[in-house]
């Protein structure tokens, strides 16, 4: 599993640099994905990324106010609201900030329903009829494909960046994704394009956002399933900063986010999957796990592991000989903190907790 991870990682650093994405477009990956999701603290970070890099005002307020057809007007105005937000912040702080140019108005008599009609057969690459609901069949050829899609200042391989992007930090729609990235294949988007917005998605967004992604791309790419890994919201428990001070004394990344660092307060623990700590001893203290996320494993000399779910709450005596870290196929998260704590209480670090012993689980 680390090999795995490893390669995996490797691979996001190769293609890093040969990105066919052009910096724009992972911006508006990340901005489309968290406006979605509904972090505004994150989609201020992706905007300002985004500004820095070429995305002009225009094109990031065309990006968003497209979005209120697929997430809705109270995420599309919320995201609206901190671009406005940003762009004032940047004029403060004195940051060039590209403006660009509006669309161009539309000809007179123009025929939102019969242009409609045609972008979203272009985007099917066949004629769409959705006779269940008429007036939904309305709103998308007119509205969505004719009014919205008309509006030059994003081109249609744009828009589908846009849409496959926030659709997939949407639980639930798959079948809506798998259709876009069909149909951003027939607006301009490229394969390659294509496969590197779940690159973009983990590294700027979240493990289970480009997971989703990437299960539509092997759907409409007749590619081989990509392996199922259980995902933590890091919005609920904090990822907190990357484990260096301990990591000799792990296998794979983990992360520590304390909780109360002032008054020595319980820290919360993130293992990525495939993560465990070495075989330790706690003396004269008890330690104290609480898992709050994902899947795990808890184990004592001599004993059968535990399984640490949320909810799972273990008392680890002083002097036992124990490990604990995440499952093959999932983040895991735990609070820790220690009790009864005497005089010369110290941890004791053993050896690595061999595959042998960590696939048998």
């Amino acid at each position: 599993m680390l090999a795995s991870l490893m390669l995996a990682s490797s691979q996001n650093i190769i293609a890093q640099n040969n990105m066919k994405l052009s910096e724009k477009h992972q911006a508006l990956v990340a901005i489309a994905a968290n406006e979605a999701r509904g972090n505004i603290v994150e989609l201020k970070v992706a905007l300002n990324e985004g500004l820095d890099n070429g995305l002009t005002v225009s094109e990031a307020k065309e990006a968003l106010s497209q979005l209120y057809a697929y997430t809705g007007f109270p995420r599309s105005l919320n995201a609206l609201g901190a671009l406005q937000q940003v762009v004032k912040e940047r004029a403060e702080a004195g940051k060039p900030t590209q403006t660009g140019r509006e669309a161009d108005p539309l000809p007179a008599g123009y025929d939102a329903l019969e242009q409609g009609t045609r972008v979203q057969t272009q985007l099917t690459g066949q004629p769409f009829n959705y006779q269940f609901a008429p007036q939904t069949d309305y709103y998308l050829k007119a509205h969505l494909f004719g009014d919205i899609f008309a509006h030059n200042n994003l081109s249609f391989a744009d828009r589908e960046i846009v849409t496959v992007s926030a659709i997939s930090a949407l639980e639930g729609c798959e079948p809506q994704l798998v259709a876009h990235v069909g149909g951003a294949r027939n607006m301009g988007v490229t394969d390659d394009q294509l496969h590197e917005i779940p690159i973009v998605l983990r590294q700027r967004v979240g493990e289970a956002e480009a997971n989703r992604c990437a299960a539509a791309l092997a759907r409409v790419f007749s590619e081989p399933a990509p392996t199922a890994v259980q995902t933590v919201d890091f919005s609920v428990w904090p990822k907190g900063e990357p484990n260096t001070a301990y990591a000799q004394y792990f296998i794979g990344n983990s992360y520590l986010a304390p909780l109360d660092a002032e008054h020595g307060g319980p820290v919360n623990v993130t293992f990525e999957p495939g993560c465990r700590n070495n075989w330790h001893i706690h003396h004269k203290q008890v330690q104290v796990l609480v898992c709050v996320a994902g899947r795990g494993w808890y184990q004592e000399w001599g004993k059968p592991a535990i399984e640490l779910r949320p909810g799972v709450v273990v008392a680890i005596p002083a002097e036992a000989k124990h490990w604990h870290g995440a499952a093959r196929d999932s983040w895991m998260q735990h609070l820790t903190y220690h009790t009864h704590i005497e005089d010369g209480a110290s941890n004791e670090w053993l050896e690595p907790v061999t595959d042998e012993v960590y696939n048998k689980l």
